[in-house]
């Protein structure tokens, strides 16, 4: 009959296989279980690297460029800063730090020296400790006064590539191209310089 065969026609589509909904569902299964399978093979593969991997891995920070010269502060009535300027002082400045860790380095040496010297000196007068005393003090005077003047210069260049060279610590206004080309460490305008000399 008609309704037999519309029957036997469904039947003969269903054992066929799945109708185009059910082979949809059916992709989208096998698409999620791939998806699920890929992220968690990931998963493990990261889990699996040691910490020296993970970091590194990892994004770098992101590298600061140096301000541009005309970016630098400067009084009123004053030029803007030049690259061959800028470029003069920094390695004015460079050139200043690197004879400082060597006269730091010397003065040490001569520390370590006295020292084995006054161990060594049994039997000295008073005349010979009192010399090698002396000399001692004079040699730590030495190397303190660099240390602080290292620390000076290398603060001087970090202003530099920060675009805050030039500007007063204390008021935060400009200290003058004219007074940083003479004193590269400065920190203080004239006026807070002034005030700290009559507190002093």
């Amino acid at each position: 009959t008609r309704g037999g065969a519309a029957r036997a026609a469904d039947g003969t589509r269903a054992g066929r296989g799945p109708g185009p909904d059910r082979a949809a569902e059916a992709a989208d299964d096998k698409t999620g279980a791939h998806t699920v399978a890929a992220k968690k093979t990931a998963e493990d593969r990261a889990g699996a690297a040691g910490p020296d991997e993970r970091i590194a891995e990892a994004p770098s920070a992101p590298v600061v460029a140096p301000a541009a010269p005309g970016e630098l502060p400067v009084r009123p009535g004053e030029d803007p800063w030049t690259e061959e300027e800028v470029a003069e002082a920094r390695s004015g400045l460079e050139g200043e730090a690197e004879r400082l860790s060597a006269e730091i380095d010397s003065s040490e040496r001569a520390l370590a020296g006295l020292m084995r010297d006054s161990a060594d000196g049994a039997g000295d007068d008073e005349a010979d400790t009192g010399t090698k005393n002396i000399t001692r003090e004079h040699e730590m005077a030495l190397a303190g006064n660099a240390r602080e003047m290292l620390e000076q210069t290398q603060r001087a260049l970090q202003r530099l590539d920060a675009g805050t060279y030039g500007l007063c610590e204390v008021c935060g206004k400009p200290i003058g191209k004219a007074r940083m080309q003479a004193f590269p460490r400065a920190t203080l305008c004239v006026e807070d310089k002034q005030k700290q000399e009559r507190r002093a």
